[in-house]
């Protein structure tokens, strides 16, 4: 290096946060600028999308990205996924057939045996053969009749609850089995936070606000402004990230760069099925986005908890909730309703009649889960989509002189947008070439799991949520 850079990164999600650990943890000098009084309190997330498979109208080539991401991160992160597997399912009434998915499939199973070859390291998501298996009506009969295993162990033990309460007379047949694994927000949070804290060139300002950024003239860099602890402070960087989420944009308007971008507010809602303590996969029915069949997502935690999707106008997606920028800012504007919810100020009416929607849009495919109720508010957030393309998923980074927008779409792209980075910081003289794409941090790995489990909880308590949402179900690969 020719000098100890000084990076700014402003906002605390998972791009910022993995950012600060990665860039600290190979010597630069990184300040992280989060607003609010803990890291990673974005929109909702609970899977890798390793391979983008809940989402039929994206690439085959997003798809193939989505997959490498996502075992990239899952390397990184180990101690944040919950190792079960995800059933997708096609309802009777879908315009699809399951047979359409198939070639996508075997796509992305080729690609992951390539990536094994390629670095045994790489095999993360079980043996490649296993990347995706199929069940014909006749296999789910012989299943239903099966016994719930405690600790479910094989692909078959891990659809006998599937098997059990799903009504066959209103799915098609096969039923999809693929590798695509959990993600706990409140472990990533708590993981990221315990390694940023053994790392003595990293500072992160909790409830911090950025209130003004500057390009320096006389030095290269920016200088930024804050308010931290009732002081207005002032800064030079030699270089800054923008990794502040749905409010990229305000950043982008600072210093004067243009920039196209959506913003749409999402929610997920929180069930407890009393007396439901069966090891779940994900159960995933697919549906048209924004129609009453929009695809509907069943997402287990310990406890009888579970985590609803129902791709719908009265469930996760929000009458307007959709907003993109104007020729006059880079910051699309969500109404007042929606920066209430963000602030945490959501009415009690709201939180029960969208959770039932919910509850009863799952219930169509699984009766017995009639009998779950509202189990805390929603989990919920905004999340940026830059350009043009709504449809967008595997997205990273952009960049100007000396800066850099982590506009990721999905948690898995963390680490792509890093790499990106790390170009840049190499071209610029601040970071050796030969720390490209490391990854081995001790950090991270010397983590323990009882301190993870400890602070994931004692989130969940701050943010008003059941600490069974801390929990996996399965702690360690199934292989």
């Amino acid at each position: 290096m020719k000098k100890q850079a000084k990076i700014a990164i402003v906002g605390g999600g998972v791009a910022g946060a993995t950012a600060a650990l990665y860039l600290s943890q190979i010597g630069l000098e990184v300040s992280l600028f989060e607003k609010k009084q803990c890291l990673v309190n974005g929109p909702p997330f609970c899977h890798l999308h390793a391979g983008g498979n809940l989402y039929r109208e994206i690439s085959d080539a997003q798809c193939i990205t989505l997959l490498k991401e996502s075992i990239d991160f899952l390397r990184f992160y180990p101690q944040v996924v919950d190792y079960r597997p995800t059933v997708i399912v096609l309802p009777k009434d879908d315009k699809g057939k399951p047979e359409d998915l198939l070639p996508r499939l075997h796509i992305l199973r080729d690609e992951y045996e390539t990536l094994i070859q390629a670095d045994p390291h790489n095999k993360v998501l079980g043996e490649s053969a296993d990347y995706f298996n199929l069940f014909d009506r006749q296999k789910m009969e012989q299943l239903r009749k099966e016994e719930i295993v405690d600790s479910p162990s094989t692909i078959d033990e891990w659809m006998i609850p599937v098997a059990k309460n799903i009504d066959f007379d209103k799915v098609q047949f096969p039923l999809l089995m693929v590798q695509e694994y959990g993600l706990n927000l409140f472990r990533l949070a708590a993981s990221v936070t315990l390694a940023l804290e053994k790392i003595s060139n990293c500072r992160v300002f909790f409830n911090t606000k950025v209130t003004n950024i500057k390009k320096n003239e006389k030095e290269e860099g920016w200088n930024v402004s804050y308010a931290y602890k009732g002081e207005n402070q002032e800064e030079h960087f030699d270089y800054l990230i923008n990794a502040a989420g749905f409010r990229s944009g305000k950043v982008d308007d600072m210093l004067g760069f243009k920039r196209q971008r959506f913003v749409e507010f999402k929610a997920a809602y929180v069930s407890k099925w009393n007396d439901q303590n069966t090891i779940w996969p994900e159960v995933v029915f697919y549906g048209e986005r924004g129609t009453p069949q929009g695809m509907a997502q069943f997402t287990p935690y310990p406890g009888g908890y579970f985590q609803l999707h129902g791709m719908t106008k009265n469930i996760t997606l929000f009458t307007e909730g959709l907003v993109k920028s104007s020729k006059q800012s880079a910051q699309p504007e969500l109404n007042r309703d929606f920066l209430e919810k963000l602030e945490n100020n959501w009415k009690w009416s709201d939180i029960r009649e969208r959770s039932q929607s919910a509850i009863n849009h799952l219930s169509q495919f699984i009766p017995s889960f009639s009998l779950g109720e509202v189990g805390s508010k929603p989990l919920y957030g905004a999340q940026q989509i830059p350009g043009l393309d709504d449809s967008l998923r595997a997205a990273d980074v952009s960049f100007e002189e000396r800066y850099a927008r982590c506009e990721i779409v999905k948690v898995s792209s963390a680490l792509s947008a890093v790499d990106a980075i790390m170009k840049e910081l190499i071209h610029l003289g601040y970071v050796d070439k030969d720390l490209y794409q490391k990854r081995d941090f001790t950090s991270i790995q010397s983590l323990k799991e009882n301190d993870i489990d400890a602070y994931a909880k004692s989130l969940c308590r701050a943010r008003d949520y059941p600490t069974c949402l801390a929990g996996r179900n399965v702690s360690s690969p199934q292989h």
